[in-house]
């Protein structure tokens, strides 16, 4: 949206302290500072509630036992399945301000009864609900963050998307950086319960930042009053676009091989935590120590060099950086197939996912219908996303398990995809920038 497309109630706010120090790091218009506050405090609390979750989740998945993890990936598939229609069914029906408090406030009401059941459950009984808290979460993380997206490419145009996406990512990483540090200074000290309860009350904190949202929104838009109505359209509208749209089908096969090698990597270190710590407490502590280093890498990459990746690679290149890096790991990995090796491997890659590839997916659907932003964006981050999962784990049970290959040679099987992953990510950039040079010259 061009500044003089911009209605007279949107005309620039009188800047104040905060812009003035926002201008040192990005470039930001004054009328975006009080939206983006609220973004960075929404995706603070969604990120900060999962990840005091993930290693619970994590623990829990391996107490089950390894060989089991493809079973709850396919039970994480199906959750998808059952989530993805009646959300559609909302976003038809009701205005984003209702529809995505909504879909938290169910999250929350199931976080608070695992709680419970996990506070009054024996030692027997905890593996089951772990199974089920796994598949749970696996659901649980895809959506809240996929809806707090849906919102950020409906709320800011492709330029706009450009400059401020990566800087409001900084914000899901300080979240994350304090959840993954509640997980190592309480980990052994309190009971998953109460972890649990505050989660639950900070993905609360996150719906009051939505309401808040809802009432900025009309300072960033052309047509106000159209961001607050239903979309409308088709329950299966996300499912029949994303597969007959070629761009839309470039991006769930980008979504798609990302989750295949992710898996991969994912699996490779569960077995690492398992035969490396015997106590419970010890496997989630290595997980959450794992995600605090993710994260922190993550922040200082977001904060001095997102921004200008993408403003020196553009959309295209920038977008090719993560599936170039994970073709190059796993040939590492191939070659020196140790702890130390997979540790930094995911570390490097995780936060190179967070900081640069994220965001720069997320500008592709800034040029996409409005109705696709909600619904197939759904679709292809949470469905597709899972169908990577299990394409991945089930791959790697029958490398590792059925054909009994090692650690060395299912990195080697992993490189072909990953360069796959690369030409896609090459041709998905060169599309969103000619589509975004259309809009831009149409006006829209």
């Amino acid at each position: 949206m061009s500044e003089g497309n911009r209605p007279a109630s949107a005309a620039p706010a009188i800047a104040g302290i905060g812009h003035r120090l926002l201008r040192r790091v990005i470039d930001v218009r004054p009328e975006e500072v009080a939206v983006l506050f609220w973004c960075w405090l929404y995706i603070f609390a969604v990120l900060s509630s999962y990840y005091i979750m993930r290693p619970i989740r994590d623990e829990m998945g391996v107490a089950g036992g390894t060989e089991n993890l493809p079973f709850l990936f396919t039970g994480t598939l199906i959750g998808m399945v059952a989530l993805n229609l009646p959300f559609a069914y909302m976003v038809k029906t009701l205005p984003r301000s209702r529809f995505i408090p909504l879909t938290y406030g169910f999250f929350i009401v199931n976080i608070l009864i695992f709680a419970l059941v996990l506070h009054v459950a024996n030692s027997d009984q905890t593996v089951w609900i772990g199974r089920v808290f796994f598949i749970w979460l696996s659901v649980y993380n895809l959506f809240v963050v996929s809806v707090f997206w849906q919102l950020n490419v409906d709320l800011f145009d492709p330029a706009q998307g450009k400059r401020l996406f990566g800087f409001i990512s900084v914000g899901a990483s300080l979240g994350a950086i304090v959840g993954a540090g509640v997980i190592v200074v309480f980990a052994r000290r309190v009971a998953a319960t109460w972890l649990l309860i505050g989660a639950a009350i900070l993905l609360g904190i996150a719906v009051f930042a939505v309401g808040r949202l809802s009432r900025l929104s009309p300072a960033l838009h052309d047509r106000p009053s159209e961001t607050e109505q239903p979309i409308g359209g088709s329950v299966f509208s996300g499912v029949t676009n994303a597969l007959s749209n070629p761009y839309l089908i470039n991006v769930s096969i980008f979504v798609l091989l990302f989750t295949i090698t992710s898996t991969i990597v994912y699996f490779q270190q569960a077995g690492i935590a398992k035969s490396s710590f015997a106590d419970k407490g010890a496997q989630t502590e290595f997980f959450g120590w794992i995600d605090f280093f993710v994260n922190c890498l993550t922040l200082v990459t977001q904060l001095f060099l997102t921004g200008r990746i993408l403003g020196i690679f553009g959309v295209a290149l920038t977008l090719a950086l993560l599936p170039a890096f994970t073709a190059l790991g796993f040939g590492a990995l191939a070659l020196a197939p140790t702890i130390m090796a997979l540790v930094g491997f995911q570390v490097l890659r995780r936060a190179g996912d967070y900081a640069i590839a994220r965001p720069t997916r997320e500008v592709l659907f800034t040029v996409v219908p409005r109705e696709d932003r909600y619904k197939a964006k759904s679709f292809i981050d949470t469905f597709v996303y899972r169908l990577g999962d299990q394409v991945g784990a089930w791959s790697y049970a029958f490398l590792a398990t059925f054909l009994g290959l090692g650690s060395t040679t299912v990195a080697l099987a992993a490189i072909p995809v990953a360069l796959l992953w690369l030409a896609n990510a090459v041709w998905l950039g060169r599309r969103q920038t000619a589509m975004a040079e259309d809009q831009a010259t149409r006006g829209t």
